[in-house]
């Protein structure tokens, strides 16, 4: 992202003197789009995390992921009330450099976490569907876990160079929270932010296209065996579902925002022209918004593709209706998976079933 410019018509003195930007777009569609994120992304992942923690256990690997998934995104979405009170009030960054950069910080640990946990969900797919047998040893909740902790680890190392970097300036009466740095370091910052980008985004990008044309190659073959039964087509069908899924994350958020940034930077460096400045500003701006829609989409994933994400999520649903039903009418409700816990103490074959 690049440094905030002034309100209105205004000129970049390091890439162009003559050229003038009119961003009074922004002060709308910023606002406006991470106020929807905020609420919408703020709801679904509540509720997601809400299902992980306590309707979802024991975890399964992919759960773990996702439960990683939903934290990034939430912490997130917490940050974006400064930055909608920052837009709406055209620049103004009233909560001093320390809540800037933290804000700054946490786009891009969100951003790039979900990346790596997106990668790391669909190559638990991949091993899955094309080596079933081979990584069983490997496909366990501990190692989720553990890795997990190193995309935490590799993201937060990666981009502490962008808290020395982010800062915050007077422009009249106003102080501006940048997004990139001080004209005079901004080379750097766009070298470093190129490397980050080959290796948090490109990188992993290449690993889900290589595992997603596998596995669809996997997928078309005839299924033979256990893999022919009912179980079988089901699990094939969450891949399906989450290869369109994750395709669509990196087609409307990832990919539009880093090729944008990429062409802006490029062009201040360069010092391009104003006419073609002009245009790259404006597309990068509108892929702002985009690349936080990913908090939006994500809890999408957990409930065409998650295990047993959605049938928990309705069963919660269900039950809650008859506890308002039921309290309605002065009796307590039962929840109904004590039927289940009846027929699983019972029932040999039926808690196998479902611990399987």
């Amino acid at each position: 992202m690049l440094a905030e410019p002034p309100q209105g018509n205004h000129s970049y003195p390091e890439a162009n003197e003559s050229c003038r930007f009119d961003e009074e777009f922004k002060y709308i569609l910023l606002p406006v789009s991470y106020s929807l994120v905020f609420i919408i992304g703020l709801a679904l992942n509540s509720v997601a995390l809400w299902m992980f923690l306590f309707r979802m256990r024991p975890w399964s690997a992919s759960a773990v992921y996702m439960f990683h998934l939903a934290l990034s995104d939430t912490l997130y979405v917490l940050s974006l009330p400064t930055l909608i009170y920052y837009y709406a009030n055209r620049s103004h960054w009233p909560f001093g450099v320390g809540l800037c950069k933290a804000v700054r910080f946490l786009f891009y640990v969100n951003l790039y976490c979900s990346i790596l946990f997106l990668t790391c969900i669909s190559v638990h797919r991949y091993l899955g569907i094309c080596h079933p047998i081979r990584s069983r040893a490997v496909l366990k909740p501990r190692h989720a876990h553990l890795t997990c902790g190193l995309v935490w680890t590799v993201v937060t190392i990666c981009l502490v160079p962008n808290l020395i970097f982010v800062t915050t300036s007077v422009r009249d009466n106003d102080t501006l929270c940048h997004d990139t740095t001080l004209p005079e370091d901004f080379e750097q910052y766009v070298n470093y932010c190129s490397a980050v980008m080959v290796l948090l985004f490109g990188i992993p990008f290449l690993v889900i296209m290589v595992c997603y044309c596998l596995m669809a190659w996997a997928l078309c073959q005839p299924r033979r065996g256990l893999s022919s039964n009912q179980k079988g087509a089901a699990s094939h069908m969450k891949s399906i579902k989450l290869i369109v899924v994750v395709l669509v994350v990196f087609a409307i958020c990832f990919v539009p925002f880093h090729i944008t940034r990429t062409l802006y930077y490029t062009y201040r460096v360069l010092n391009a022209q104003c006419a073609m400045l002009n245009i790259v500003n404006f597309a990068y701006k509108i892929t702002r918004p985009l690349a936080s829609i990913n908090s939006c989409i994500d809890p999408i994933l957990y409930f065409l593709a998650g295990d047993h994400y959605r049938s928990k999520l309705l069963q919660a649903i269900n039950w809650r209706r008859q506890a308002t039903k039921r309290s309605t009418n002065g009796t307590l409700p039962q929840p109904a998976i004590n039927n289940n816990i009846a027929l699983s103490q019972t029932n040999p074959y039926f808690r196998a079933a479902e611990d399987h």
